[in-house]
């Protein structure tokens, strides 16, 4: 027995590779619908995935119900591999019903797994299954670590999601949403992102903010300038046309807005929704002290928004625990 026990730990070995996750999303509402074609359109597109899988230089590991799960030795080719399987689903189900498109949603994550035989286990799977789940339908979502490695090396841009929670995991991990479809994905990046965040606190180049490409609304010192500049801009205008009036506050206090909803579209506060609602209670607050009448009215609008802001946060936490 002790011998079998040695001969078995001795096969099992470790290593580190990219791990691609897909299933399907609504899958039993499908199989409801119409079992044998669910079944026949998951067999033709399960193919069609994993003929691109291996073009890429990947292996499919094994198959179960709707799901697929893939690895990778190249984390580019794992990402430009998922771009391929979008779109040539996609273009797939343009020409089916809406009632019988099938979507999948892949998560992709670099990580160390133990391997058994053709099998892979262990954290890095279960991080990019968590992924997986959070993508939108015909979406990928992609780990840090992935990001890392293909952030000059392929031409979509990626928007960052925040600090994903996976169960087992003490640390939260930052995923992205790859934006597939807007450019080629064999093509070089004109400009580079910048860096992913990291758990630790880092420099300037690896905070939230570096959500998007150049060019795609990330939340940047020179946009929010800008803005700046437009509100000294008003100020003048304000002080020299005189009047006795202070009226440049109300441009002033929708530029700040205009500047903090940049910022919080990319990820730059956590979770979007959440802040999102967070700044229009500043703003509604802002609007009651620069009109005061001695009654401090946003208090109901701002009940209503914290009431809105629980629910989204119940949610996501129910999400994440069913995920």
């Amino acid at each position: 027995m002790a011998d079998s026990e040695d001969q078995q730990i001795s096969a099992t070995q470790r290593k580190l590779t990219t791990i691609f996750s897909a299933d399907v999303q609504g899958y039993s509402r499908l199989m409801e619908t119409d079992e044998e074609r669910t079944l026949t359109t998951l067999k033709q597109y399960r193919d069609a995935m994993g003929r691109l899988i291996v073009s890429h230089g990947g292996r499919v590991v094994n198959t179960w119900g709707d799901g697929l799960l893939a690895e990778f030795p190249s984390v580019v080719e794992a990402v430009r591999s998922a771009i391929d399987v979008q779109n040539e689903l996609a273009a797939r189900n343009a020409g089916r019903p809406t009632a019988t498109r099938m979507a999948f949603r892949v998560g992709i994550n670099l990580g160390d797994v133990i391997v058994e035989g053709d099998d892979i286990y262990g954290d890095g799977v279960n991080v990019a299954a968590r992924l997986q789940t959070q993508a939108e339908p015909g979406g990928i979502v992609i780990s840090n670590t992935v990001y890392d490695q293909v952030r000059n090396k392929v031409a979509v841009s990626f928007e960052f999601l925040g600090n994903l929670s996976v169960k087992n995991i003490a640390e939260d991990v930052p995923s992205y949403a790859v934006k597939v479809g807007e450019s080629s994905s064999r093509a070089e990046p004109k400009v580079a992102p910048a860096s992913a965040p990291q758990p630790a606190p880092a420099s300037a180049e690896s905070s939230p903010r570096a959500g998007y490409v150049a060019g795609h609304g990330r939340c940047s010192l020179s946009r929010l300038a800008v803005l700046a500049i437009i509100g000294a801009g008003l100020v003048v205008v304000n002080l020299l046309t005189g009047a006795g009036a202070f009226w440049a506050k109300w441009p002033l206090l929708v530029l700040a807005l205009i500047g903090a909803l940049r910022c919080v579209k990319n990820g730059q506060f956590g979770d979007r929704g959440i802040a999102t609602l967070v700044l229009i209670g500043l703003f509604i607050v802002g609007i009651n002290l620069l009109s005061w009448h001695g009654e401090f009215w946003a208090v109901w609008p701002l009940l209503g928004l914290a009431i809105a802001a629980g629910i989204r946060w119940v949610r996501r936490r129910e999400n994440e625990s069913a995920g």
